[in-house]
């Protein structure tokens, strides 16, 4: 089987960025539109990135990723287990036993970017894998008190939790740690040495950074949420950004 396009990852990165832009600006029904958009095109960036750069089995790790993290999900949603107890409502489209098909999408879209930083950051296999599930995890103290916000979900329990985030237990970043780590055992052995398309995933990753950040700090009115998961991406972000400029000397 050939592989995709190589500039259709890049094209479609860009898509994701200048949807993304828009969200913070929309309000009410569009935001659930714009949220299911991003999340498609970021997804189908991340996929045509591994399948260019790693070919067929890479796409197929990352399928089996994104099922991983939508199982979880559905396991999650009907006991509690691991990440709380929660609800979702019916702003994120079709369900598959109780939870959005999106929410699949979601795990995929972020753990490619997450994996290929990992790879970047570290040699063994047990620290990759550990990077990964971190790099993916803390996404999440992004994601959750903004999606919760826009009524996505909601938790039956959210205490304890961290401080300024009332919304969002900290059992959920458990369990985000939990499923991160069984994704990144399976994209690890996909993602070794640096392949071409790697400098999407990259972007996708200091920008998914910066910008929700700025999103959550100055739009979304989720300043603690911004200083929680800008300084835990930051774990990951700022070696990556001081490895690569070394690189380039």
């Amino acid at each position: 089987m050939t592989r995709a396009d190589p500039r259709l990852p890049a094209l479609l990165a860009a898509a994701t960025i200048a949807t993304q832009i828009c969200y913070p600006l929309a309000s009410g029904t569009a935001r659930d539109v714009l949220i299911v958009v991003v999340v498609c095109l970021f997804a189908a960036a991340s996929l045509t990135t591994a399948w260019v750069g790693r070919g067929v089995r890479a796409g197929a790790a990352l399928v089996g990723a994104g099922l991983v993290g939508l199982a979880a999900e559905i396991v999650g949603v009907n006991t509690g287990f691991p990440f709380g107890s929660y609800a979702y409502t019916g702003h994120l489209g079709p369900r598959l036993l109780g939870a959005p098909v999106l929410i699949g999408l979601a795990w995929l879209m972020f753990a490619w970017p997450a994996a290929v930083v990992a790879a970047r950051l570290a040699g063994p296999v047990p620290l990759r894998v550990a990077a990964t599930a971190w790099a993916l995890a803390s996404w999440d103290l992004f994601l959750d008190p903004q999606l919760v916000a826009a009524g996505g979900w909601r938790w039956e329990h959210p205490r304890p939790h961290l401080p300024g985030v009332p919304t969002v237990p900290l059992s959920n970043l458990g369990g985000w740690l939990l499923v991160s780590l069984v994704v990144a055992a399976l994209l690890q052995p996909v993602v070794r040495a640096p392949a071409p398309g790697d400098a999407v995933a990259i972007t996708l990753f200091v920008w998914t950074w910066l910008s929700s950040v700025l999103a959550l700090a100055a739009f979304l009115a989720l300043p603690a949420a911004a200083a929680w998961g800008g300084a835990a991406m930051a774990a990951v972000a700022v070696p990556l950004l001081a490895r690569l400029r070394i690189r380039s000397r």
